[in-house]
């Protein structure tokens, strides 16, 4: 559903009551379903998933870095017209001691993950990354299934520059997490090597 811009901004309580039965998302005050992930797009969200969140999430011991929140699909409010269901969204914990609870939070992440898909790239490309240099999001990633790449923005002086791009075939080491190897291929299908 797009609202139309004759009619007033969406709110969130607009939106907790339209997500009774739908998924969707609040960006720039217009309720836009968010749609049920494809194969490739579920496949890049697992694979980042496994490989960030398993070395990541948990925290420092059996010789992994630890230190974040990595949570799929968590609803983050970042102002009364954005309310944003980020693929994957992390949180340091030196900065977010407590793990984000419930269903929405209001702690701006400090990575945010976005795996495009036909029906969110533009939003996922301009509006919601937008909205993130806004709110100072400190790492972008950017996951195209289409393309096959990742793209890395890092906010430096209240702007987001190409911190990293890398295709499929390719292991990287990515911000903000450098301190492991990426397996792109393994986001596209490629086996884990």
């Amino acid at each position: 559903m797009v609202t139309p811009a004759h009619r007033p901004k969406a709110t969130v309580a607009d939106l907790e009551a339209y997500q009774g039965t739908h998924h969707a998302e609040l960006i720039g005050g217009t309720i836009v379903e968010k749609a049920l992930p494809g194969g490739d797009h579920a496949l890049a969200q697992a694979e980042i998933i496994l490989q960030v969140a398993g070395a990541f999430h948990r925290g420092r011991g059996g010789g992994q870095p630890g230190g974040w929140w990595i949570l799929p699909e968590m609803a983050v409010e970042l102002g009364p017209d954005e309310v944003y269901l980020p693929d994957i969204a992390g949180w340091r914990r030196e900065r977010v001691p407590e793990r984000p609870r419930g269903t929405r939070t209001r702690i701006v992440p400090d990575w945010v993950c976005e795996v495009l898909s036909d029906s969110n790239a533009r939003n996922d490309l301009v509006d919601k990354l937008r909205v993130y240099q806004r709110r100072e999001v400190g790492h972008y990633w950017i996951v195209d299934p289409m393309s096959e790449t990742l793209t890395v923005y890092r906010l430096q002086h209240g702007e987001y520059t190409l911190a990293l791009t890398a295709k499929r075939g390719e292991r990287v080491r990515a911000e903000p997490f450098a301190e492991i190897e990426l397996d792109v291929g393994a986001l596209f299908g490629d086996e884990p090597g």
